[in-house]
């Protein structure tokens, strides 16, 4: 899989939405955006990332997951010029879809994470820990969120906090690359 030309491939959030979102899914997004915010400590984490990353979300317009999460990595992005972060269609990009399956299935986010030169650095989706431990709480079965009612604010909070220790986990594996300390001379 050329990961490059999927990443160059790949719309910014905006353009995303634009492309894909009916109008009633886009206010989902807009108000699940609304709700995202980051602590000072959260954005003095983020500020202070040295490496870029690219970050390619396969995601769906539709999906609530995404709805829920996508807006979070928005934030992330807005942080700090280190995070280059783009989105494709599940749908209009099947080999991707496949490719970044979880448990079998072509689910919804996935992201993978590249480093500045693309190569792969780490997986990750469809929900985080925090998100699954709910589901499990609440129903131990099958459900799926259509975004239409947002999730409590603790939650959100902790699938935020997720989402960052991953991304810190991906910055630090950059960091401290042999291969890229020697590229940057640190």
């Amino acid at each position: 899989m050329d990961y490059a030309a999927k990443f160059e491939q790949g719309l910014d959030y905006a353009d995303f939405l634009a492309k894909y979102a009916t109008d009633d899914q886009k206010a989902r997004w807009a108000g699940m955006e609304e709700r995202i915010t980051l602590t000072d400590a959260q954005r003095t984490l983020l500020s202070g990332f040295v490496r870029e990353m690219k970050v390619l979300v396969v995601s769906g317009a539709w999906c609530g997951d995404c709805v829920e999460q996508c807006p979070i990595l928005l934030r992330f992005a807005e942080a700090t010029d280190k995070i280059r972060l783009r989105f494709v269609d599940r749908d209009d990009h099947p080999d991707l879809a496949s490719d970044l399956s979880v448990c079998g299935g072509n689910r919804v986010p996935a992201v993978l994470f590249l480093s500045e030169d693309d190569h792969p650095c780490g997986r990750y989706g469809d929900k985080t820990l925090a998100k699954y431990r709910r589901i499990v709480a609440d129903q131990l079965g099958g459900a799926c969120p259509t975004g239409i009612v947002p999730p409590a604010e603790e939650l959100t909070s902790a699938v935020v906090q997720d989402w960052l220790d991953e991304f810190e986990r991906i910055q630090l594996l950059l960091r401290t690359s042999t291969r890229l300390r020697k590229k940057h001379g640190d």
